[in-house]
């Protein structure tokens, strides 16, 4: 792909990366939901104080990322890696749309009446369909991120992110492990185990594995 077919393509997945990590401003303004503890979902709950400003970028950011995924597959090469990697990230992004308009209702974290609630199948159906949409997004994200990493390094591009990539493919993994053994230890009724934590850091290196994959392909073309 030409310059003109990698700087579009590069603005888009920078700005989505950056919009992905919107969940930060927790750090700056007040929620009254504890990060250690709590689903970044919950942020955007249709209960919560900022609640629109949390859907809105996670609107935008999907938006981003589906569009810059779905321009760069169809520009790519038909070789296996980069269409799976691709088509993830398509996914990704489609999922994270989704999720914005799938809010929960309440915070089930914080709210043991929500949390009751929810186990007894009395909260509205987004909840379930939130579920859905926030596995599909996770799936497309780890197809996407491992495999590029791997066309990186098999098709010899984009060098930062075939150095990079192996150590964030792990490091993602192992946050993915520790976030799903939270919410199953939330599900049986065993406290959160650092549920907010865990899940954190797994958006946070899809957001920074999405900076470096942004900063391979303004380097370089999408592929040879």
């Amino acid at each position: 792909m030409s310059k003109f077919g990698t700087r579009p393509l590069s603005v888009l997945l920078g700005l989505g990366a950056a919009a992905y990590t919107a969940w930060v401003l927790e750090v700056l303004v007040w929620t009254g939901l504890d990060p250690v503890r709590t689903y970044v979902s919950e942020l955007a709950a249709a209960d919560q104080p900022l609640g629109g400003l949390f859907r809105a970028t996670d609107l935008l950011a999907g938006s981003l990322l589906f569009l810059g995924a779905s321009w760069a597959l169809v520009l790519t090469p038909r070789r296996p890696w980069l269409v799976a990697g691709w088509a993830g990230l398509v996914l990704f992004g489609g999922a994270t749309v989704a999720d914005s308009r799938l809010p929960l209702s309440c915070a089930p974290t914080v709210d043991p009446e929500c949390a009751a609630r929810e186990t007894a199948g009395l909260v509205p159906a987004t909840h379930t369909a939130h579920a859905w949409s926030s596995s599909l997004a996770m799936l497309g994200a780890l197809t996407g991120i491992v495999a590029l990493t791997v066309a990186a390094r098999r098709y010899r591009q984009w060098t930062p992110l075939a150095r990079c990539g192996p150590a964030l493919v792990a490091l993602e993994l192992a946050a993915t492990a520790w976030t799903l053994a939270s919410v199953a230890a939330f599900q049986a009724g065993r406290g959160t185990c650092l549920l907010g934590a865990g899940q954190r850091s797994q958006v946070l290196l899809v957001a920074v594995w999405l900076a470096v994959l942004t900063w391979s392909v303004r380097r370089e073309k999408l592929s040879p």
